[in-house]
């Protein structure tokens, strides 16, 4: 697929610039005019390549939405490590102290508004064009795909600017919209373009087609209540039926396929962003996540830098029978490629590598505490970073939604009927029969022992059961973390700022959305800090 194959080669000239929102008198390079030029599909490809490679580094640049959504969390946890180090501002994520000058929050903030500026400078460069039964084809998907981006930042900010053309004065300074007309700007801006898109799923896979959009306004309405206070679940079941009903999606056989290496054009994305191993790699996960003698499990040709684990009180939630554990998470004890186990010291057979349930805490933890994220797959050879493409939306993710507001609705029933179709082949191979839930199952509170968690034990013990649909939420859990969900999942179950784990307490109602970046508030005189910060 020639498009897809420009994305990635375009990550060497478009991919590792970041720019802030208020950075926008960049100059317009083109070699295409509006005036004596034929029009063909090449050529606007090579317009919108640009917007789409930078989406990478959104979500795998360093201290990108990974951590955002994932290490703010009750799974994942980065801590300091004894010899190793890693920093106070993991930390600071972990515990909720964070400040605007956070990196993660002016990384996720820089990066979007960057693909967003992409997005502009792509726009302004076909608007001028002819044929335009052709042009707004490529415009609705610019537009589709820059409503996405600034569904991420409403997530995460609320109150944006909405800088919507490339060709600005010198000096423009966006001004801050409020939380109502971003909602209303997003919401809208996908149901303009809808009719346009493309409806070939698989064809047009890693593009902005349809689907794309339907998954993000379902996002929308789903988060509703959060966002504005009106809940909208018939309105996510509407968007998400419409893509189980196409038939262009399916659930892969195995769990695993999902995050394999070679993942392109896969039968459950519905909306990827394309990696390469050789020439768009990005994903440092498993880097950032093994400790360096793990390089001899995968034979690595560089030594893997032992920072995040899974919070141990996750890993307590999940059937011994699940097999999403031993595929997200590695665990025990550690041998080579060739079966030998894996030594610390070369001198002490004893010694040998093991990843423990155990983390003492989140300001101390030994080098090997903790289980190891590895869901995406690993390739031998690697040095820092791979080129598994990331499933943004997958169809899993469109059946969970419609399972929950089913749910939220009081049809318990038919959302068991979903979630125990998506559990089917995490327990094919070990107990079919745990694969069934029922309403009743999924309307219990969750089996997460919530509490601070100190030197292996629970203290100021607060539980999981009087969490509202809390069962589903272990659903959640245990089939996309690690997938930029859950700091969202747990806003919207009332656990983000309620509930106790590991090293955190909750610290504040307003941390449900991060401070406007310093380095923002500090050359834009038009924004207003985020209230609490």
């Amino acid at each position: 697929m020639k498009f897809i194959k420009d994305i990635k080669v375009c990550l060497l000239f478009f991919g590792l610039t970041a720019v802030s929102c208020t950075d926008l008198d960049e100059t317009v390079y083109s070699s295409i005019t509006a005036e004596g030029t034929t029009l063909t599909a090449d050529d606007l490809d090579a317009i919108i390549v640009p917007p789409y490679a930078s989406l990478r580094d959104i979500y795998w640049g360093w201290d990108g939405m990974f951590d955002a959504y994932e290490e703010s969390s009750d799974l994942i946890v980065t801590p300091a490590r004894v010899g190793i180090g890693w920093g106070q501002q993991y930390v600071n994520m972990h515990q909720h102290t964070w400040l605007s000058d956070l990196s993660h929050i002016e990384a996720l903030w820089s990066r979007t508004y960057s693909s967003i500026n992409q997005i502009n400078r792509a726009i302004l460069q076909i608007e001028g064009l002819e044929n335009k039964e052709v042009t707004d084809v490529y415009l609705a998907e610019l537009r589709g795909m820059r409503a996405m981006c600034y569904y991420i930042l409403y997530d995460n900010y609320r109150n944006i600017p909405l800088v919507k053309r490339f060709d600005l004065p010198e000096g423009f300074l966006p001004e801050q919209s409020d939380n109502r007309e971003v909602y209303d700007f997003i919401v809208n801006e996908l149901e303009e373009v809808m009719p346009l898109l493309s409806t070939d799923g698989q064809g047009s896979y890693g593009r902005f087609n349809q689907f794309a959009a339907k998954m993000t306004l379902a996002k929308m309405y789903i988060n509703s209540e959060v966002y504005i206070g009106e809940s909208k679940w018939e309105e996510a079941i509407s968007e998400v039926q419409d893509i189980i009903d196409s038939g262009e999606f399916s659930l892969t056989p195995e769990f695993s396929d999902v995050f394999a290496l070679d993942n392109e054009n896969l039968v459950e994305a519905i909306f990827a962003i394309p990696y390469d191993n050789i020439e768009a790699s990005g994903s440092y996960l498993a880097f950032k996540a093994l400790y360096g003698k793990s390089r001899e499990t995968f034979d690595l040709a560089g030594s893997p830098w032992g920072g995040s684990a899974a919070i141990p009180q996750f890993i307590d939630t999940y059937d011994e029978d699940d097999a999403r554990l031993e595929t997200t998470w590695l665990g025990g004890l550690q041998y080579s490629s060739s079966g030998a186990p894996i030594l610390l010291d070369e001198n002490d057979p004893n010694s040998q590598l093991n990843y423990t349930n155990y983390i003492k805490s989140v300001n101390e933890a030994g080098p090997t505490e903790g289980y190891r994220f590895v869901r995406y797959e690993i390739g031998s050879g690697v040095v820092a970073t791979y080129g598994t493409d990331v499933p943004f939306y997958r169809y899993t993710d469109a059946l969970m939604i419609k399972a929950e507001c089913l749910l939220r609705l009081g049809r318990a029933d038919e959302a068991a009927i979903i979630v125990s179709e998506v559990r089917q082949r995490a327990f094919k191979d070990s107990d079919p029969s745990k694969a069934v839930v029922t309403g009743a199952e999924l309307m219990q509170g969750s089996t997460y022992e919530y509490g601070k968690y100190e030197d292996g034990e629970i203290t100021n013990y607060e539980g999981g059961d009087d969490i509202e649909y809390g069962r589903f939420l272990d659903e959640l859990a245990w089939e996309f973390v690690g997938e930029h969900h859950r700091k969202q999942d747990l806003i919207r179950f009332g656990v983000y700022t309620t509930k106790s784990w590991f090293s955190h307490s909750p610290n504040g109602d307003f941390r449900k959305i991060f401070p406007i970046p310093l380095s923002q508030m500090q050359t834009n005189s038009n924004l207003d800090q985020n209230p609490g910060y």
